[in-house]
C-alpha cells in the first residue's frame, strides 16, 4: 500500500524558513515525478513545485520562485521543500503528491495519484 508522510510543517514568523519532507513507502518513486502542493484557507489546492525522478529538472510556481527549492533523495524515497523566505500568503496545507499520469500539465492535481495527508504551515506577520 503506497504512503506519503509529510512532516515539518509548523508556525513560523514572516522572513523564516521551514523544511518540509516527505517520505515515501508502498513502492519505488524514483521513476516518478514528485511534486508539492498547498491549499490555504478557502482557496482551491494549487502547484507549488515538482521535480523530475533524477532530480534533473525542477519547476515552481511563481508566487514561490526563488524563495522555495525542491528536492528528492531517491535512495530514502524521500521529496524535501524548503521554504525561505516566508510570508503570510504561504499560509496553507501543503501535501506531497506522486505523479501517475502525463496527460496534462504537471501543474495539475489531476495527474497525480498518491497523496500525503497534508502538514500546516502557518506564518505569522
Amino acid at each position: 500500500q503506497v504512503q506519503l508522510v509529510e512532516s515539518g510543517g509548523g508556525l513560523v514568523q514572516a522572513g523564516g524558513s521551514l523544511r518540509l519532507s516527505c517520505a515515501a513507502s508502498g513502492g519505488t518513486f524514483s521513476s516518478y515525478d514528485m511534486a508539492w502542493f498547498r491549499q490555504g484557507p478557502g482557496k482551491e489546492r494549487e502547484f507549488v513545485a515538482a521535480i523530475e525522478p533524477t532530480g534533473d529538472r525542477l519547476y515552481y510556481s511563481d508566487s514561490v520562485k526563488g524563495r522555495f527549492t525542491i528536492s528528492r533523495d531517491n535512495a530514502k524515497n524521500t521529496v524535501y521543500l524548503q521554504m525561505n523566505s516566508l510570508n503570510v500568503e504561504d499560509t496553507a496545507v501543503y501535501y506531497c503528491a506522486v505523479r501517475r499520469w502525463y496527460t496534462s500539465a504537471r501543474q495539475e492535481p489531476r495527474e497525480y495519484g498518491y497523496w500525503g495527508q497534508g502538514t500546516q504551515v502557518t506564518v505569522s506577520s
